[in-house]
């Protein structure tokens, strides 16, 4: 399940009258008050206003959004909310208020338990339950429920698992007014920062934005063999800098560059892995990643540009076996480029979308050269963009338009703000368990002290709570239980929490839960498990390039020049190599044997060249993968049958 679109469409309810009327206003209410905080406009006022206070109205704007939204259950019927969802709804209202009006008085007594806190408290918690069983699915509900239980029981476990248990009256009012709670730094991220980027992709759609990223595909990448599988690649890149939504892409995409990779020779299974692996790459591009990547920042305390520098290489290696393997298969199955006449004049495109190259660069500017608060930089971005698409009729957004903006921007934030106020609690109840200071010594102790193998235990963790999680719901209970481990380990705290979010963000083209893979089968009519593995290959350089990184920073730029020279320079050519393995084809079909041998090459390629062995590990891995280029260039003109299958 995926954090950006966890509720599935056929899940909300088309309202008519007043209750559209309510819902509209609260999910746009959701969204002015998200923009006005991450621009800061309450530091212009004389009264003091705590965050908990805004976080808390924040939380209940969108507990009361979503039990009016969304039905309880998926055969209810759509035109009307049954009177208990109304009263559901209140009570979301309710426990948000509560807080905003009384958290100055609350939080010089934050520590007394009085039955109005803890009835409140039990109260909040069961109402995200509920609102996560109807936006996430039970899985994530039964998870954060589990904790509770252990938390609560936990002084009944045996070894290590043991820990003085606290009361229900304890837990409740701790969760719902402490700031490790669901008040914590998750929503807050949410709150602050998310909203932002979110309301900066539905704006720069309403000017027309996508259309000029779409267009800059085609021109780029469209005349060349494969074009159509070339541009799903470069605008899910470019999608990507200003969505960071791996199924946004899939969706907006998909609908146009699938059906035209099917009708230029692609298997549907192949065109769907395709814009699946294409879309999810935006969760790691700068400069807008996914919400996990924010969370990270505050994590650890840096600015989120030096996060997104960081990341850079690794989404570029990301694509560049992506784009190696889509290159290789067009030349197999002989597929060429776009006809000239279906491929956009680029005078005529940047006449008309020069000015989206402003807000964008604004953003770049805000975020990794100047340091700035992401959300006040991601709103600086917004108001740019509606200044620039004011400037050209062809352009220029309605009144309606932006309204529409800011209503799916609050549609759009309802199940993040239900997933990460439910991921305070599952961090609260860790934190209150002393669990977290205690699953680090378990996985050092499993692991040997052994870095290798802390990172295949952490990596397979990553994957199998991905199977049923959102990507940001694993990066966060791994960023609290395992990141410590890898860290007294050895390995910096950048590259440590960089390799949780991949692998959790990795999860969602890995199968059998991987929405983004379903979705994209979905509109290709494909089968879903080819498609699935498919993608697995697609994407093989996001298993395997997280390990470098991490036992190699200079790679996300830790180290000395010529360290990251070296490591940037091997790394590409092995990604390069390994992509040709899998692909199974360079100049002619490839036998077992040179896939291997390229394999081989680029695994020496790929090791950190940390010492004067692994140096040479890295010339004997470029020799080798040069010997079979070359051996494959001189026999060129022989025929060998593929033997990749469908796969």
């Amino acid at each position: 399940m995926s954090d950006e679109l966890a509720a599935s469409p056929g899940r909300f309810r088309n309202l008519t009258g007043a209750p559209a009327a309510i819902l509209r206003t609260l999910l746009i209410s959701i969204t002015v008050l998200g923009s006005l905080w991450a621009l800061e406009v309450h530091h212009h006022f004389e009264v003091t206003f705590f965050k908990q206070q805004y976080l808390a109205l924040f939380l209940a704007l969108g507990l009361c959004s979503v039990f009016i939204a969304v039905k309880a259950f998926p055969n209810q019927s759509s035109d009307h909310v049954p009177w208990y969802d109304w009263l559901l709804s209140l009570g979301g209202m309710a426990i948000g208020l509560y807080v905003t009006i009384l958290y100055p008085t609350i939080a010089y007594r934050l520590g007394i338990l009085s039955p109005d806190r803890w009835i409140f408290g039990g109260l909040a918690i069961l109402l995200l339950l509920e609102a996560t069983r109807r936006v996430a699915g039970g899985t994530l509900a039964w998870l954060a429920l589990g904790v509770l239980l252990y938390t609560r029981f936990a002084e009944y476990m045996p070894g290590i698992f043991y820990s003085k248990s606290p009361s229900w009256a304890r837990i409740a009012s701790y969760m719902y007014l402490d700031s490790n709670g669901m008040l914590g730094l998750p929503i807050d991220v949410a709150a602050g920062v998310v909203v932002a980027f979110i309301l900066f992709g539905q704006v720069l759609y309403a000017v027309g934005g996508d259309r000029f990223l779409t267009d800059l595909a085609l021109i780029a990448t469209g005349r060349y063999r494969g074009g159509p599988a070339k541009v799903s690649v470069v605008s899910s890149a470019l999608f990507g800098t200003v969505s960071g939504s791996a199924v946004a892409n899939v969706v907006v995409d998909g609908a146009i560059t699938i059906p035209l990779m099917k009708s230029t020779g692609f298997p549907a299974h192949l065109a769907a892995a395709i814009e699946a692996v294409a879309s999810n790459g935006g969760q790691i591009t700068p400069p807008v990643m996914g919400a996990a990547a924010f969370l990270m920042a505050e994590f650890l305390n840096i600015p989120y540009g030096q996060i997104a520098l960081a990341a850079s290489v690794p989404a570029a290696l990301y694509y560049l076996a992506l784009f190696t393997q889509i290159d290789l298969e067009s030349a197999k199955r002989g597929i060429v480029g776009l006809p000239r006449e279906q491929i956009p004049k680029f005078r005529a495109v940047i006449r008309l979308g020069w000015v989206f190259l402003i807000p964008l660069s604004i953003l770049v500017y805000t975020l990794m050269i100047e340091n700035w608060e992401a959300g006040k930089a991601g709103m600086v971005a917004v108001i740019g963009v509606l200044i620039v698409g004011a400037l050209q009729k062809a352009t220029r957004p309605t009144f309606k338009k932006i309204v529409a903006a800011f209503e799916e921007t609050g549609k759009t934030l309802l199940d993040i703000v239900v997933i990460t106020a439910l991921a305070g609690i599952v961090i609260g109840a860790l934190h209150l368990s002393g669990f977290t200071f205690k699953i680090s010594l378990l996985l050092v102790t499993l692991s040997g002290n052994n870095i290798y193998l802390l990172l295949l235990i952490t990596a397979l963790g990553c994957l199998f709570l991905g199977l049923p999680l959102p990507t940001t719901v694993v990066y966060i209970t791994l960023a609290v239980l395992a990141a410590p481990a890898l860290i007294q380990l050895g390995i910096p705290p950048l590259a440590a929490h960089l390799f949780l979010f991949y692998f959790g963000m990795v999860s969602l083209i890995t199968p059998p839960d991987c929405l983004p893979v379903y979705i994209a089968a979905s509109i290709a009519q494909a089968n879903f498990w080819q498609t699935g593995w498919t993608a697995m290959r697609l994407g093989i350089a996001a298993y395997i390039v997280p390990f470098i990184f991490a036992l190699h920073p200079a790679l996300i730029f830790i180290g000395s020049a010529k360290e990251i020279v070296i490591a940037i320079a091997t790394a590409s050519i092995g990604v390069f190599l390994l992509a040709a393995g899998c692909a199974g084809y360079l100049f002619r079909a490839l036998t077992w044997t040179k896939r291997v041998l390229l394999w081989l090459s680029a695994l020496m390629l790929l090791l950190p060249s940390t010492n004067n062995y692994l140096l040479f590990a890295d010339f004997a891995g470029l020799g080798l993968g040069a010997l079979v280029i070359a051996w494959e260039w001189n026999h060129r003109r022989t025929r060998i049958e593929p033997l990749t299958g469908e796969i």
